[in-house]
């Protein structure tokens, strides 16, 4: 009974959607395709993007382990290097304050850029 209710409602969404995507896509203005886009550069030939903090602050610890003692603050605005990495774990400097140390990858990573060449 309950597939029965959420087919029904899955129908009814679409049957409601459809006229409205039919709609936007009539009025909207033409997009540059590949064929006439004029590529700026390779996108594989740009340098990766830099680690940036994703959070207010990650603390900085002694090892990679959350258990380990920590030894600083990275906060945000804070740039740093980053030397390696181990599984989830970065081992960086910060250049504001000079403290090394791990960092969690879940709130320090890279950013991507995805290329459509």
């Amino acid at each position: 009974m309950r597939s029965t209710r959420i087919a029904i409602s899955a129908a009814m969404l679409g049957a409601l959607a459809l006229p409205v995507l039919s709609a936007t896509a009539a009025n909207a203005a033409p997009v540059a395709t590949a064929a006439t886009a004029v590529p700026t550069s390779s996108c594989s030939s740009l340098p990766p993007l830099p680690y940036e903090v994703h959070t207010k602050a990650v603390t900085i610890r002694s090892k990679a382990t959350t258990k380990s003692t920590a030894v600083g603050v990275l906060y945000r605005s804070h740039k740093f290097t980053v030397h390696k990495k181990s599984g989830n774990w970065l081992y960086i400097t910060d250049k504001t304050t000079g403290v090394k140390g791990w960092v969690s990858g879940t709130y320090v990573y890279r950013d991507v850029r995805m290329c459509l060449s």
